[in-house]
């Protein structure tokens, strides 16, 4: 999953931009899932646009979310353009956990017949899946949270794998379904009390299921303000599928271990990327 964040920083790096007629390679088969660890709007964003990159190279995306997209991320790219790849994605609004569980499943049945299954499925905010809502106020993570965790990951490699079987049926050059999913940590959030050990145990059960960290990390620096930017994230890739294989003709186009960008967001809202 790490090759299509690659993909991302890619296309939106600093003083590059995405042409209409520019044709963006789908990524490559080397990873399947991913987790975004950090700030929520943040993630959010990265999410929105690696749905958009994915729908541009022709990948059919889901995208899980318990809130509606209110605005998307600003980048260098028309907006008509960026409107029209956003039509693509297909958005479902499951509220609780047990709604997302049965969406996930239905899956198998609702997309056995159709033409063209799904490539990606995103999940956003996968922490308020696991949290218990009273009258609209979060109160702390569901007493079974780790088995709760450990049974949505692994329904969606079990998905995933399903949906695999799909594509290699109908084309043998498809690319594996994948899957990527955010999670903000108490810890992120400034509230962690007695909650941090209860994410740290969630955390350490879900990192058997994504084969990818995507961690990001404010720089709080007088650098980064000196240089005239809005902010500046660190965004730290690692785990056991952050690799290409080494055949790659280009150092740019091939993942290295715990491989390091960074997000620039100006003051008029643009985002982009950079390699350090």
């Amino acid at each position: 999953m790490a090759d299509i964040l690659a993909l991302v920083f890619r296309t939106f790096m600093s003083k590059t931009g995405l042409k209409e007629d520019l044709k963006i390679a789908p990524p490559s088969p080397t990873s399947v899932s991913a987790l975004l660890l950090g700030d929520h709007s943040i993630s959010r964003s990265l999410l929105l646009l690696a749905a958009v990159t994915a729908a541009e190279t022709g990948m059919k995306v889901m995208f899980f979310t318990a809130t509606p997209i209110q605005s998307l991320p600003l980048v260098s790219l028309n907006a008509v353009f960026l409107f029209r790849l956003f039509k693509k994605i297909k958005f479902c609004y499951p509220c609780r956990v047990e709604e997302l569980l049965q969406q996930l499943a239905s899956l198998h049945e609702s997309i056995s017949m159709s033409p063209t299954p799904p490539s990606l499925i995103i999940i956003d905010r996968l922490e308020g899946y696991l949290c218990s809502p009273v009258g609209g106020i979060t109160t702390g993570f569901y007493p079974g949270e780790l088995s709760c965790a450990a049974h949505l990951s692994a329904l969606l490699c079990d998905t995933a794998a399903f949906l695999t079987q799909l594509l290699k049926q109908r084309s043998s050059s498809s690319a594996p379904c994948r899957f990527i999913a955010s999670f903000q940590s108490e810890v992120d959030t400034g509230q962690a009390g007695g909650e941090s050990a209860a994410t740290d145990s969630i955390l350490h059960v879900l990192d058997r299921y994504f084969q990818v960290r995507c961690t990001l990390d404010k720089d709080r620096s007088y650098e980064a303000a000196a240089a005239g930017l809005q902010e500046v994230w660190h965004i730290f890739l690692s785990g056991t599928g952050n690799t290409q294989p080494s055949c790659a003709k280009d150092h740019k186009d091939r993942l290295s271990e715990n491989q390091e960008w960074q997000l620039l967001i100006f003051p008029d809202g643009l985002m982009e990327f950079k390699l350090v």
